[in-house]
């Protein structure tokens, strides 16, 4: 099958540092090249793929320092549309641009959403443009906008040897993901502090989320058990999440995935997370982690880690999270879009419905 994949130009495929997308993005192209599909990459020119690397940026633009990323996000969907005829499916990964320019393609292209649909942001892109087929990467993430052409929900999965297991764990208390007031890093470290354990932090702060930081979260770091590390490279991954007593997900917003879950779950390191969002879809509650509704209950959670098997997280792990399953589900959906093909009228005589 031929397939292009078209990443968002922030970060590169693989991202340098924080990019839940792009890595993504990585482990499933690369999944696919394995399968023996002819894959092509739209991304930037840093990217590192086994498939076809087309170049849009000279870098990610996050890391350059470039905030607006439309003019270049625009350039290369122009590219992608130059070359359309080359694939069977073109599989977007770039939210919205690509609806208007692709309208009449909408018979052999899919796009996953991967940020959170609650909003009313963008909802009136999925009225204007019904034929655009749709993936949700947890069914809670497409339920505030459940009338949208989702076709869909494939969650994501890692590649089996990326994170190894760690049978021994370790003392300390993880969080890893994001500085921001939904992902409720404060209460991480109440609940680190409420248990008596360290809590090592490894998260990146967002230009939006400085003030949050320096306001809310920098005072709670002058404590002897907390230990803010900063934004982490995936090398530095598997020893963080595999030295872990347990991974702290405490957040406070309709969480569409949630990658880090599987990432510690890769590692047999047990999740405590309440129940936002995809979280019921990822966590089996009392096998691969605990999902809780207060600090009473992450507290208790905590002083029970240890007595959850760490073998059974990562059974849980490779039952239903691997990058190989995720493949072989997006070709599944690719062989089925292709079987029901049609191509799309002229836009102007669509007519929603």
């Amino acid at each position: 099958m031929r397939v292009a994949h078209v990443a968002p130009l922030a970060e590169a495929v693989p991202p340098k540092l924080y990019g839940g997308t792009e890595r993504v993005i990585w482990w499933l192209t690369e999944a696919l090249v394995d399968l023996g599909h002819d894959v092509t990459l739209f991304a930037s020119a840093d990217s590192i793929t086994s498939a076809r690397l087309v170049p849009c940026a000279p870098s990610g633009l996050r890391l350059a320092g470039i905030g607006d990323h439309t003019a270049y996000m625009l350039a290369m969907l122009n590219k992608v549309l130059q070359s359309a005829d080359r694939f069977d499916i073109i599989h977007f990964h770039t939210d919205l641009f690509q609806f208007p320019i692709f309208r009449h393609l909408a018979h052999k292209c899919v796009t996953t959403l991967h940020g959170r649909q609650d909003l009313p942001d963008f909802r009136p892109i999925f009225d204007a443009f019904p034929e655009m087929p749709l993936v949700s990467i947890s069914d809670a993430q497409r339920a505030p906008v459940a009338h949208a052409n989702f076709v869909a929900t494939v969650h994501h999965g890692l590649p089996e040897n990326l994170i190894p297991f760690a049978p021994g764990g370790g003392d300390y208390l993880a969080f890893m993901g994001r500085i921001s007031p939904e992902k409720r890093p404060d209460r991480a470290i109440e609940i680190a502090k409420r248990a008596g354990m360290p809590l090592r932090i490894a998260a990146k702060v967002d230009r939006v989320d400085q003030r949050y930081f320096e306001e809310q979260i920098r005072p709670l770091l002058d404590h002897p058990l907390i230990d803010f590390i900063g934004e982490i490279s995936d090398a530095e991954k598997p020893a963080f999440l595999g030295g872990a007593r347990a991974l702290l997900f405490p957040i406070d917003w309709p969480e569409p995935f949630g990658l880090v879950m599987i990432e510690a779950m890769s590692a047999g390191t047990p999740v405590i997370a309440w129940p936002g969002g995809s979280v019921p879809e990822v966590i089996r509650d009392g096998e691969s982690g605990t999902i809780v509704t207060s600090i009473d209950e992450a507290v208790t959670a905590v002083h029970r880690a240890s007595g959850l098997s760490r073998t059974g997280v990562r059974r849980c792990f490779e039952a239903e999270f691997t990058a190989a399953r995720m493949a072989r589900d997006y070709v599944a959906l690719y062989r089925r879009l292709i079987a029901h093909s049609r191509p799309a009228p002229p836009f102007d005589m669509v007519v929603p419905a």
